[in-house]
């Protein structure tokens, strides 16, 4: 199995985590972006510096409120207590939230933490950058919990 193959498993497991754990929260959950692409349009876009590249993976909806997903999983540095974003993730999400107002796009984590684009810019903008420059870097205590952003469990709640 290629290192492709293996990441791929394990962002689709997150993305299911997440829409289950939405779904609890009487969310209709959709997935969307690359992920739902045939083979040949994603070995395509791999290729390019589209932004298409990093569309959000989910899409829910719950009381006429209407959201967006980018899962993140894998992402707490191993060795501090932060959140690494690509660079050009990150872009393609400000561009993503720029163009499709008031629609909301959130990073949601392993530990199910969350984060918007624009939160991860404004804390990164003031935080040590990582030396590639490819990533950004934010520290975990600036995320929000998954319940605060979406809700309580609404079996737990009833």
């Amino acid at each position: 199995m290629t290192q492709w193959q293996d990441r791929k498993r394990v962002g689709e497991a997150h993305e299911q985590r997440i829409a289950a754990e939405l779904q609890l929260r009487g969310w209709t959950v959709q997935r969307c972006g690359q992920g739902t692409f045939p083979p040949a349009i994603r070995h395509a876009l791999a290729r390019t510096d589209s932004a298409l590249r990093y569309f959000p993976d989910l899409i829910a909806a719950r009381d006429g409120e209407l959201v967006t997903i980018d899962a993140k999983d894998r992402m707490p540095s191993t060795h501090s207590d932060r959140y690494a974003i690509s660079t050009a993730a990150l872009k393609a999400g400000l561009l993503f939230t720029a163009t499709h107002a008031p629609t909301p796009m959130y990073y949601v984590f392993g530990d199910l933490s969350v984060l918007t684009p624009s939160e991860v810019h404004h804390y990164s903008t003031h935080t040590r950058h990582h030396p590639s420059g490819a990533w950004v870097l934010v520290a975990t205590r600036q995320a929000h919990p998954f319940e605060e952003v979406f809700g309580t469990n609404t079996a737990v709640a009833a």
